[in-house]
C-alpha cells in the first residue's frame, strides 16, 4: 500500500463524492490514472491511501495521531482487499470528548477501529468502482 504524499494527489481523490460513509468517517476513491503537468500522479498500481483528519474534528494533535494510526493499521490488514485505485479517508465528525475522555484511550481506538473496518469492508469498496 503507497500513501499520498502530495496536495494535487489529495486533491484529484478528494474532487469526486464520497463511495461510503459512517458516523465519523467519509471514504472517497479515484482512479490511478490522474496525471498533473503530463505527469503521474499515481506512478505504481497499487492501493494508495490518505488520511485527511481536520482540526475541527479532532481539536488534540494526540486524538489525530491515534485515529490516523488506527487508519492505517486498519487499512494495513485489509490492504489485500481494496481496490487498487487512490482511497481518503475523511474524519467528518468528531468523537465526544465526554465518552472519549483520553486521547489514547482503549474504548476510542476500538470505536474508530470498529468504524473503519465497517468503512473498509470488502463489500462496500467492491461494490461501487474507482471514479
Amino acid at each position: 500500500m503507497q500513501r499520498l504524499r502530495s496536495r494535487q494527489q489529495f486533491q484529484a481523490v478528494m474532487a469526486g463524492a464520497p463511495v461510503a460513509k459512517t458516523p465519523h468517517f467519509a471514504l472517497h476513491r479515484a482512479a490511478l490514472s490522474s496525471a498533473h503537468d503530463g505527469k503521474a500522479l499515481f506512478p505504481v498500481a497499487d492501493a494508495w491511501l490518505g488520511v485527511l483528519l481536520p482540526k475541527r474534528w479532532a481539536k488534540r494533535a494526540v486524538t489525530r495521531n491515534t485515529i490516523r494510526r488506527q487508519i492505517y493499521e486498519v487499512a494495513r490488514h485489509q490492504s489485500a482487499t481494496l481496490p487498487q485505485a487512490a482511497h481518503v479517508v475523511r474524519l467528518r465528525s468528531e468523537f465526544s470528548r465526554k465518552h472519549f475522555v483520553s486521547a489514547t484511550s482503549d474504548a476510542l481506538k476500538s470505536a474508530v477501529r470498529a468504524e473503519l473496518e465497517q468503512l473498509l469492508a470488502p463489500s462496500r469498496t467492491e461494490g461501487r468502482h474507482a471514479r
